[in-house]
């Protein structure tokens, strides 16, 4: 392990439209997977923070777009490979293959990338403009993807 100095992390936001309110049978076992994958995640080598609701643990109530079928998750990593690790194993995995079954399909970019300096926590004013950002100009430095990155810097 190097002693880098740690001057960015990788902050992620991706949305949801739900296909059912929260409440209803079909999105059952979405809700209950909630806990499991979020506590995954907080154990993640790498996992930094995410952004949580008024009553704490998942955000499911923290308005995006101003549309209230809308569910949003927003973290921090320390990079990519972290964020990327996490995504495609275990709970969070299983669960997301049955996306289908609980959010509608969106034509556009539902999920972002951005760098932010080390200890700063995004704002959901932040995620709206990235991802509003990626959808009219595609990847740039200011707002990413997984597949088109770009390294920490680049956007200042």
């Amino acid at each position: 392990m190097t002693n880098e100095l740690v001057t960015h992390e990788l902050a992620q936001v991706n949305i949801a439209r739900l296909k059912h309110p929260l409440d209803a049978p079909e999105l059952k076992d979405f809700v209950d997977g909630l806990d499991p994958v979020n506590a995954v995640a907080e154990a993640a080598d790498g996992f930094v923070w995410r952004l949580q609701g008024e009553a704490g643990d998942d955000a499911t109530d923290v308005p995006f777009f101003g549309d209230d079928q809308i569910i949003v998750n927003m973290s921090v990593w320390r990079d990519s490979d972290a964020l990327t690790a996490f995504m495609y194993k275990g709970r969070h995995r299983e669960l997301m293959a049955r996306r289908r079954e609980f959010f509608e399909q969106v034509a556009e970019a539902i999920s972002t990338l951005w760098w932010v300096p080390a200890g700063e926590r995004p704002t959901v004013a932040d995620a709206e403009a990235r991802l509003l950002h990626l959808r009219e100009h595609g990847p740039t430095p200011y707002a990413f993807t997984l597949r088109t990155p770009f390294p920490p810097g680049d956007a200042s």
